[in-house]
């Protein structure tokens, strides 16, 4: 196993080193999270009857919230762990709402409709 390093340069002019691995391993870690996060506010979405935009309202708060405690678990020092704190927001979201939408109109179908 090859521990390759990538580097990026600030514009104090300082340089930072990022082990691959380690980015790809948090990356999927907070990849789990946000899949289980979708498909557990899909269910809840589906029971609680929620439909039309106030769904999407929703999974949009949810994704929000755990952008919000991913940020505040990894603290004042999340270059240590991620690139960029955007990135956590923005990858994943639209595969994300697939599986919300998925979950959300099952347990709507399940519960309201039969």
């Amino acid at each position: 196993m090859t521990n390759n390093l990538k580097t990026k340069e600030l514009k104090s002019g300082e340089i930072i080193a990022y082990s691959e691995y380690a980015i790809r391993n948090n990356a999927s870690a907070v990849d789990y999270c946000k899949t289980s996060l979708c498909a557990l506010s899909g269910c809840c979405a589906g029971i609680l009857g929620l439909t039309g935009i106030i769904g999407f309202l929703f999974y949009i708060l949810s994704a929000l919230g755990l952008w919000g405690l991913i940020l505040l678990k990894s603290g004042s020092t999340w270059q240590k762990y991620f690139v960029s704190r955007r990135n956590l927001l923005t990858n994943g979201f639209l595969g994300g709402l697939c599986t919300y939408v998925l979950f959300w109109t099952f347990l709507y179908g399940m519960v309201h409709v039969y």
